[in-house]
């Protein structure tokens, strides 16, 4: 990873193609292919798909989230879900962490009085393999005490807090997704928004922070954007694509 630096990129960016073959993705998905109001900009329905390198999405949405969105753009299932704690790549599943450690922590925080602050079907939740996510309005201070004690790490994503073992990152998530597709993870071109993506933009060549990302990932991002959302990721491709 090169060190950051202050370019910035506009969705007005050349959409003419070099001559460099273009670059495997990482992508996380809230807060780079959404919009402002958290739905999937229509957009990337067009141009992910016709990427003519691999598209990776990593998320920290439980497993099945990216897998049915790989469905609905017409993708290969190559996934990175739970910030790291599962991969997919064309069939074959990998897992990481200790959910065991999880669920206890959870069970522990509960019993403290903690709330993870979801309705009864809790969807957040429901298919999650690996780790637990809590609402934003859940007791900060207890989970990461619960955090603390049973050696996990509580992950503030800017959309929910994630109890999840430390070793579980989309980085590592990354190293596997790329060694299955015999493929360099430095080879990678990284976007994303939040700490939880910083990982990912240590284990890949080249990464980009839109311009709504929290501190440490436009810390850690080679290239902070100019434009938000899914417009800063389209304008990245934009400008991958002229180079």
């Amino acid at each position: 990873m090169t060190s950051p630096d202050s370019t910035r990129v506009t969705d007005d960016s050349p959409d003419s193609d070099g001559d460099t073959p273009l670059p495997p993705l990482a992508l996380d998905i809230d807060g780079t292919l959404t919009d402002g109001t958290g739905q999937i900009d229509p957009r990337v329905f067009s141009v992910l798909p016709e990427w003519p390198a691999p598209v990776v999405l990593a998320t920290g949405k439980a497993f099945p989230y990216p897998v049915a969105l790989c469905g609905f753009l017409g993708m290969p299932e190559r996934v990175i879900a739970e910030n790291g704690g599962v991969t997919l790549v064309d069939g074959a599943v990998a897992f990481e962490g200790d959910p065991a450690t999880v669920e206890r922590a959870t069970a522990a925080f509960r019993d403290r009085g903690g709330d993870l602050g979801w309705d009864e079907a809790d969807t957040v939740n429901r298919w999650r393999e690996t780790e637990v996510a809590a609402r934003l309005t859940a007791d900060e201070s207890l989970l990461r005490d619960v955090a603390a004690e049973f050696g996990l790490e509580l992950l503030d994503t800017g959309y929910a807090y994630h109890l999840k073992t430390p070793d579980a990152t989309k980085g590592r998530g990354l190293q596997r997704v790329a060694g299955a597709l015999d493929l360099d993870p430095a080879s990678f071109v990284a976007i994303g928004d939040s700490e939880n993506d910083e990982p990912t933009f240590a284990v890949a060549g080249r990464s980009f922070a839109v311009a709504n990302a929290d501190e440490t990932a436009r810390a850690g991002a080679d290239v902070v954007l100019e434009d938000g959302y899914a417009d800063g990721t389209l304008a990245a491709l934009r400008r991958l694509r002229a180079e």
